[in-house]
């Protein structure tokens, strides 16, 4: 048996459904675990062994919804809901222990409804878009060289004003000096986020490694640039994709991206290098699992769950915004709060500008706790979106391609993603880009 008939077979046994039942339920419990961990670490996340068994109950009915990705297909929407499963089970065990006043029983019921009807539209509305033209395949070929063009020309530019290589820890040093032209501004997250993952793909998947090794180049010059964690990691998870996919079907890469690196952080976090005794590798050890441990399941994982859950407690006492907070709806109403919520945030709790997903932004904070399902359905088809405009390119491709996307979502209002981080611009691209070529390929 050779190695390429052995990988289909893994493929193939990981993606079938009592594999990824198994998964999605390990990834459910991990995700608790993690959780208290985190209150370890974080004094703003609490747990109390009092009340152990009623989160943990609440966590295993709210799990019987995972199995949903046990029998969806896989789409964008699939990828994305996943990410938001995950947060939505944060949000719940955080609410089980939270010391914040608002309606505990109201938030989680409301919560966990919203999940659901967001995952309605972005796992089953799949119907293709019909396009009006199809790319040539040597003008997709044009178009991937003129998203590079225009990448390296706006990190260019943009490194005119700030370039400087630190170490992570010190980027707060300097972040806040940062100032960039609006338009670069934006150029800089459609690039980041949208452009130049879409290329990756695209290159790597054609078959055109050098080319696919310079995306990665160029996502690396984002960190001096710009001195964010997420430049510094966006080509390492990118790559990393593209190496589990390799070997599992893109539901199982997509379930794994996230039980990999959290299971990753419980183990480290837990485990005692003491024997090591205090010497230098014992040093590199031990900041090494600190640091995957605050980016993985404190940064990626916990901060937006802990986020809607302080959202539930400053928009239990503050009115609502009812989406004011869009930019371009600002001028037209009256809005009771001037600047934007994260920095509304910021100096109500001063945990530092707290963005969050779309789930406390357009949900808690414009409509309240009532009528927040309702917004996370609109929200669900709109991202279907993408499920349609993707429909009939390669699951592989559209999981490295959108690869940052949900990570977005799980931190920004849908508006911002959209618009800003460029994900309207990716199912843009998904629609214009010729099946043909992947077809040729295989």
């Amino acid at each position: 048996m050779n190695a390429s008939s052995v990988i289909g077979d893994l493929r193939a046994r990981l993606d079938s459904k009592t594999a990824l039942a198994l998964l999605v339920l390990l990834h459910s419990a991990v995700t608790c675990l993690s959780l208290i961990k985190v209150a370890d670490h974080q004094s703003y996340i609490h747990f109390s062994p009092e009340r152990i068994w009623f989160a943990v109950l609440v966590a295993i009915s709210f799990s019987t919804i995972s199995l949903l990705f046990v029998f969806a297909r896989f789409s964008f929407g699939y990828f994305v809901g996943f990410y938001f499963y995950a947060m939505i089970l944060g949000f719940l065990w955080i609410d089980v222990f939270s010391e914040y006043n608002y309606p505990h029983l109201f938030a989680g019921v409301s919560a966990a409804l919203s999940l659901v009807l967001l995952l309605v539209p972005v796992l089953f509305v799949r119907a293709p878009f019909q396009p009006p033209f199809v790319l040539s395949k040597p003008h997709f070929e044009h178009l991937l060289t003129l998203i590079m063009v225009i990448s390296a020309g706006t990190i260019a530019v943009a490194s005119a004003y700030n370039f400087r290589l630190v170490s992570i820890e010190r980027i707060y040093d300097y972040r806040n000096l940062i100032e960039f032209p609006g338009a670069v501004r934006y150029l800089m997250g459609w690039i980041s986020s949208t452009l130049l993952p879409f290329a990756f793909a695209c290159y790597w998947l054609l078959g055109y490694r050098s080319r696919a090794a310079f995306v990665i180049v160029l996502l690396l010059l984002f960190y001096p640039v710009t001195l964010t964690k997420s430049a510094f990691f966006t080509p390492i998870w990118l790559a990393t994709l593209a190496a589990i996919s390799s070997i599992c079907k893109a539901r199982t890469s997509a379930i794994l991206s996230l039980l990999i690196p959290t299971l990753a952080g419980v183990i480290l976090i837990m485990i005692s290098i003491s024997s090591i005794g205090h010497t230098a590798i014992y040093a590199i050890m031990d900041v090494a699992r600190i640091r995957l441990f605050d980016l993985v399941n404190i940064r990626m994982m916990a901060t937006p769950s802990s986020a809607l859950d302080i959202y539930n407690h400053f928009f239990a006492s503050h009115p609502a915004t009812w989406f004011c907070q869009i930019s371009g709806l600002k001028p037209l109403m009256h809005c009771p709060y001037q600047e934007q919520l994260a920095i509304v945030m910021e100096k109500a709790y001063g945990f530092g500008n707290l963005n969050a997903s779309l789930f406390a932004t357009e949900g808690v904070a414009s409509v309240g706790l009532l009528f927040a399902p309702l917004t996370a359905f609109a929200s669900g088809v709109v991202l279907a979106f993408g499920n349609r405009t993707s429909a009939g390119l390669p699951s592989r491709f559209v999981l490295i391609s959108a690869g940052v996307v949900p990570h977005i979502l799980l931190n920004v209002p849908l508006t911002v993603a959209m618009v800003t981080h460029g994900t309207a611009l990716l199912f843009l691209l998904w629609y214009v880009t010729p099946r043909s070529i992947f077809e040729e390929k295989s």
